[in-house]
């Protein structure tokens, strides 16, 4: 497939990538048909990109048989889209702001994007959080944003963000992609990640609105113990409680526990009646 290159779109529509979108065009045609393949586009699918800008993906997309709608914020880009690309239903518009059950007129749905850097993890936690629309998402973001999704206990990248993505989705690394990838190369290096969302968060008893409180913050001081930094919320001796019955080192950091211990730690809390008003 032949596709321009972004500098001489936007030299046709006298324009510049705008930095208040965060708007990094991709170039590289095979890492985008390395992208939809590994998403499992299949023909018929429905899929959602966000983000769409000049429309190498979307192309991809579009030869893979699958139907596409895309949500794009610059009205300029739009436009061009609209008119280039008749096949696709195009959404001029924010897509924090997008009522989706409204916006997917089928269900379940693809999501494939390449996702501005400065909402890229918003618009992931909101996709995850309803696994009724979305059966799978395969973004690209920020290397260092996907490192942290994926991050285990311990690394220095494990935080508040790895349990809150890991209890809702199940997430697999698929692709590194360099700066040289786009146009204009963006300052840092990027990753693609495809989450599957869970049918019901593994969140224990507690529930995941519950768990998220504890485990923000039980790493809002990294460098407190879990019962000074959660503390805060609950109290230093209902966490001392919950930890002694636990069974666990008095001293032990939220940074140390897996994603199951904070359940663990959740349901206990939950038992001892820490949450009530």
């Amino acid at each position: 497939m032949k596709i321009l290159h972004p500098s001489v779109i936007l030299r046709g529509l006298e324009q510049k990538a705008r930095k208040r979108f965060g708007q990094h065009f991709l170039t590289d045609v095979g890492l985008v048909e390395k992208i939809v393949r590994r998403a499992g586009v299949k023909p018929g699918d429905e899929v959602l990109e966000i983000g769409p800008g000049l429309g190498i993906l979307t192309r991809m997309l579009l030869a893979a048989e699958a139907n596409v709608t895309c949500v794009e914020l610059d009205r300029d880009l739009a436009a061009y889209l609209e008119e280039m690309l008749p096949q696709v239903r195009l959404i001029q518009g924010d897509a924090m702001r997008q009522d989706w059950d409204e916006v997917l007129t089928s269900k379940p749905v693809k999501v494939v994007a390449n996702l501005p850097y400065n909402v890229g993890t918003h618009v992931v936690m909101q996709l995850i959080r309803r696994p009724d629309l979305f059966s799978s998402v395969t973004v690209m973001l920020q290397k260092e944003v996907v490192d942290r999704m994926m991050a285990e206990p311990g690394s220095k990248t494990y935080g508040a963000l790895s349990v809150q993505v890991q209890s809702r989705a199940k997430t697999a690394f698929l692709l590194a992609v360099p700066p040289g990838a786009f146009h204009p190369p963006p300052k840092v290096q990027s990753s693609v990640i495809r989450l599957i969302p869970r049918e019901t968060p593994d969140a224990g008893r507690a529930g995941m609105d519950t768990l998220d409180r504890v485990v923000k913050a039980s790493f809002s001081q990294r460098r407190k113990t879990l019962a000074n930094a959660l503390g805060a919320l609950l109290g230093k001796e209902m966490v001392r409680r919950a930890i002694q019955q636990l069974e666990w080192n008095e001293n032990v950091r939220g940074e140390a526990l897996s994603r199951r211990q904070f359940i663990q730690l959740t349901d206990t809390l939950l038992d001892l009646d820490a949450f009530k008003a």
